[in-house]
């Protein structure tokens, strides 16, 4: 059996004695486990994978409607200050037809939230499911954590801005979950985020994960996000920070993944002239 086959198999045996029977399976994991089951070298007990008792639903990964799409706007920002540009803006985003287009039967644009005068702009790569009912970015478990991230920096929701690169919730054929976003799909609305980065002016963006920073700094199969987070880069001469999403913390929240992005925001920190006690630099330390 091979490593990832056996390692798939063992945790599958393990989720069955802890009582578990019924598990969905994503489309990379079921390309270790379909293909072997095949081959004709495989012993008879590897083709007969973990267990009788535990049944697979084999539920592939959400994938893109084709719907092809116009290019992308072009904005024309009338004069005024960066709270009424914002609001202009925003009103211009919630009338775009395309975004309508791609929505949900009850589901909202998603445009952004914060300061208009924030130093630091958070960005991720589309709405989820919560976001795209309340129209507000940033409202689920992964933007509670981000709040809790953003108190612990000594910040609160009016001195930053978040939002996301796609305004819309990225269709696909499944009635559960999310998908990523194209990156055509996020070329679209970018002339929308990069008109909110001109009127915000922020000192810092910090870019939610590997999506994102392809959305942003454009798609390259050699980048890895281990190699690249906590890095700095530029989008629109703006400083970039490379951190990994909420998200992924809520499914990896380990004292070890909780202190690299705390790191990150250090260095956020440090770049927007925040005071960070010596108590603040110790978050997410193992114990001595």
């Amino acid at each position: 059996m091979s490593s990832g086959l056996e390692a798939i198999a063992n945790e599958l045996r393990r989720l069955q004695h802890d009582g578990v029977d019924r598990i969905f399976v994503e489309d990379g994991t079921m390309q270790l486990i379909v293909p072997p089951a095949q081959d004709p070298n495989l012993s008879e007990q590897d083709k007969d994978g973990p267990g009788p008792n535990l049944k697979f639903t084999t539920e592939s990964v959400a994938t893109p409607k084709a719907t092809p799409l116009p290019e992308p706007p072009k904005i024309i920002r009338p004069e005024g200050d960066a709270a009424s540009q914002l609001a202009w803006l925003k009103d211009r985003v919630l009338a775009c037809e395309v975004c309508k287009d791609h929505l949900s039967d009850d589901g909202k644009i998603v445009f952004g939230t914060g300061s208009a005068q924030a130093d630091i702009f958070f960005c991720g790569e589309a709405p989820d499911a919560d976001e795209e009912r309340e129209g507000k970015a940033f409202i689920g478990k992964p933007g509670q954590l981000l709040t809790k991230i953003t108190k612990a920096m000594g910040l609160s929701s009016e001195n930053v801005y978040t939002t996301n690169i796609l305004k819309w919730r990225p269709e696909h054929d499944k009635p559960y979950g999310n998908r990523p976003p194209t990156l055509d799909e996020m070329r679209f609305c970018l002339p929308y985020l990069k008109d909110q980065l001109k009127t915000i002016q922020p000192k810092v963006i910090v870019a939610l994960g590997n999506t994102t920073v392809s959305g942003l700094l454009g798609h390259d199969p050699a980048r890895k996000m281990g190699a690249i987070r906590g890095t700095w880069d530029q989008f629109e001469n703006i400083p970039l920070m490379i951190s990994f999403h909420p998200a992924y913390l809520l499914r990896n929240g380990t004292l070890k993944t909780k202190r690299m992005v705390w790191e990150d925001m250090l260095q956020v920190m440090e770049k927007c002239s925040l005071e960070i006690s010596d108590q603040k630099r110790g978050f997410f330390l193992p114990k001595s």
